[in-house]
């Protein structure tokens, strides 16, 4: 009988030894089951709040880059001020796909994590509406930047047109004062020569107490002048004679320190208005 009752101490005793051991090791399970989940309630929270802070930083930067955007179209752009326009754009369309990207990143925590706070998810539709907008204003000034650019090179090709006409006007004036210039020396030229008798008929100049009667007169043996610029003819003798026709009072013969002759022309028009050809004979 004390055999039988001992026996049956025993087991009633491993019976609640198991089941002790059984309720801890369920109350371990749940204890560390929340742990976990608190756990990671506690890193969806520290990354959602690091979304939010890079995103409206983010916001931030994309508001002063386009606070140094100018495209105004009273301005004009210089190449370097076009540069820097195209590279706060470019910074711009940048941040925004970061920030796009975060963005969505977050809503995709908020709506399948474990953490459904209101707030954050009145911060995450605020986002959407900013970068709507900002996406909205970058194609804006995309598109002004565009235009101005079409314009500038609009007015480019207008002033290359100008340009050319105004170098072929250029040209077409300077080819015709080329040849007014041309017309005034030929209207204003004159030849003159002086010699001996012996010289003059070499030259079949002088003949018989004339001169260019013979056709055949060598007209190389001249000196050709400009007559607005021809004044006066240094002559080298004691003794001279004007063998052609000029006018009485339109020249001169004024002799220097050797007593050597000088011809001064003092009426231009008047002297060659009879011939255009001075002969002079010297002795």
């Amino acid at each position: 009988m004390k055999k039988l009752l001992f026996v049956l101490v025993a087991a009633v005793t491993v019976l609640s030894s198991c089941n002790m051991s059984s309720n801890k090791n369920r109350e371990q399970q749940v204890m560390d089951s929340l742990r976990n989940e608190l756990g990671l309630k506690e890193k969806e929270n520290d990354e959602l709040v690091e979304i939010v802070a890079l995103v409206t930083e983010g916001f931030r930067e994309i508001d002063e880059a386009e606070g140094r955007i100018n495209i105004d179209p009273e301005t004009e752009n210089t190449l370097t001020q076009k540069d820097m326009i195209e590279e706060q754009l470019s910074f711009i369309k940048n941040k925004l796909a970061e920030n796009k990207e975060k963005i969505e990143k977050m809503e995709t925590m908020l709506k399948n994590g474990s953490n459904k706070n209101a707030k954050l998810q009145k911060t995450l539709e605020s986002f959407k509406m900013q970068l709507k907008q900002k996406e909205d204003e970058i194609t804006e000034l995309r598109n002004e930047l565009e235009q101005k650019n079409a314009q500038i090179a609009e007015l480019d090709s207008k002033v290359s047109e100008m340009s050319g006409k105004i170098e072929n006007l250029s040209s077409q004036n300077e080819n015709k004062a080329k040849i007014v210039d041309a017309q005034d020396k030929m209207i204003n030229r004159a030849w003159y020569v002086f010699g001996t008798k012996k010289e003059l008929r070499s030259h079949k100049i002088y003949d018989d107490g004339e001169v260019l009667k013979n056709k055949d007169f060598d007209k190389e043996y001249f000196t050709e002048v400009d007559i607005r610029e021809f004044k006066e003819l240094p002559l080298y003798s004691k003794r001279v004679s004007l063998e052609t026709a000029h006018p009485e009072g339109s020249y001169e013969l004024v002799k220097d320190e050797k007593e050597q002759y000088i011809l001064k022309i003092t009426n231009p028009e008047e002297f060659w208005n009879v011939s255009r050809y001075l002969v002079i004979l010297v002795k």
